[in-house]
């Protein structure tokens, strides 16, 4: 959430720096709103001022012995009247408030202008792209013939874009999820967490998932409680309603999750293999930092993210997304795109972002600085990264003419020394 001042008393200026990001807000209902809950405050602030003049008036009356049942029975219409304008202010702050939650976060200065994902800014590419002597093949067909991988049973147990692993598909899953959790714990500094895979609606309000993600989002039945999306929700809502100690900062965290989300706009998109699951693995990193120091974090958050693909020696692009492709919580967002082969083309594999204090508000995080006055905390996250992702990398660029894959060194500890899988 951006701050409360500055909607109430810059939303021009606010809609213009948001630009296309905002099209959906009803910036005159807000205005409007804005209008009705000065106008209600001032006339509940008359009538309490009154009523505390009227009470003392009253209490002298009594004193002196005087009447006073006239002045007692108009501060009793008061009294209502102030109930009623109460109502009407609580009201008008809820819809002030629905429409503030659906605004999204403004942009950093050094965010590139454009439309969609067509106006990306590449920052910078490391590795070489595996040259094949053969046609590569995709990863489904591969982990098929390996018999690693099986979407015809996962169906059948479940639905599509489901999978099931086995053997050392299964084994190498793993072996991914142990290995980025120890470098990042080991090398990186962060404290590993095992937190609920199912939040609460008060924790999905507060990374930003809701109210305006809600479809994408698979929910309980009988429980207000849902299935998290990425590691980020829990993370995040460690020190939801805390006051942290500046000393403390940076705070880092890595979690292996499971993630689930329903797909609901991607109808038609990537309808095999694992590239677009609703469950899949993800290594997740959170900060929590100073306002002062959060861009260094989303450069070192980016940085040990990449760490994972070269020493898995996979070929890979950072990308810093425009405007019109930012998500509506981030400040700032770098995108980690792995080279498959078989696509011939890059793909997302981690988004490391700054949310500054946005989620901080929503989820009133703040910290006590050495002044001894509070301030919001900036978060940042990063996958480090999506397991599945890495997995359908490691198959297409460690793939052989035989049909085998070559198992990167640094995963070999992780899977009893074995070097290739075999069929």
């Amino acid at each position: 959430m951006l701050d409360p001042r500055l909607i109430k008393e810059s939303a021009a200026e606010l809609r213009t720096r948001l630009g296309s990001r905002a099209e959906s807000i009803d910036w005159d209902s807000l205005v409007k709103r804005e209008q009705e809950r000065r106008t209600l405050l001032t006339k509940v602030e008359e009538l309490r001022s009154q009523r505390r003049t009227v009470s003392d008036q009253i209490a002298k009356l009594k004193r002196d012995k005087q009447p006073a049942d006239t002045l007692v029975e108009e501060m009793r219409l008061v009294g209502d009247r102030i109930k009623q304008l109460e109502d009407n202010l609580r009201e008008s702050e809820e819809q002030l408030n629905a429409i503030a939650l659906s605004i999204p976060n403004i942009p950093h200065p050094t965010v590139p202008v454009g439309k969609d994902a067509s106006d990306n800014v590449e920052i910078r590419r490391w590795g070489e792209l595996p040259d094949f002597q053969f046609p590569p093949k995709p990863h489904w067909d591969i982990g098929e013939a390996l018999g690693i991988l099986d979407f015809d049973r996962a169906a059948k147990i479940t639905g599509a874009r489901f999978a099931v692993y086995s053997g050392a598909g299964a084994q190498m899953e793993r072996a991914l999820i142990n290995y980025m959790l120890d470098l990042h714990t080991q090398e990186h500094g962060h404290r590993e967490v095992l937190p609920p895979f199912l939040v609460n609606r008060t924790s999905m309000i507060a990374t930003g998932q809701l109210p305006k993600f809600e479809e994408d989002l698979f929910r309980l039945k009988d429980e207000d409680y849902f299935l998290i999306p990425t590691g980020e929700v829990p993370l995040t809502n460690l020190h939801r309603e805390e006051n942290l100690n500046e000393q403390a900062l940076p705070l880092r965290y890595a979690a292996y999750t499971p993630c689930f989300r329903r797909e609901a706009g991607s109808y038609g998109k990537d309808t095999r293999g694992l590239i677009r699951q609703h469950q899949f693995n993800k290594v997740e990193l959170v900060t929590f930092s100073r306002p002062e120091t959060s861009y260094e974090e989303l450069e070192r958050l980016t940085a040990k993210a990449e760490e994972v693909l070269k020493r898995l020696k996979l070929a890979y692009r950072v990308i810093s997304l425009c405007t019109g492709d930012l998500g509506f919580s981030a400040a700032k967002t770098y995108d980690i795109e792995v080279w498959l082969p078989s696509q011939r083309l890059f793909r997302e594999v981690s988004s490391c972002s700054n949310f500054e204090s946005f989620q901080a508000r929503r989820a009133s995080i703040r910290y006590k600085r050495h002044d001894g006055k509070s301030d919001f905390v900036h978060t940042l996250n990063g996958s480090g990264l999506a397991v599945g992702r890495t997995f359908v990398a490691i198959l297409e660029n460690y793939q052989q003419a035989d049909g085998s894959v070559i198992i990167p060194e640094v995963l070999r500890p992780y899977m009893a020394g074995m070097e290739r899988i075999r069929k």
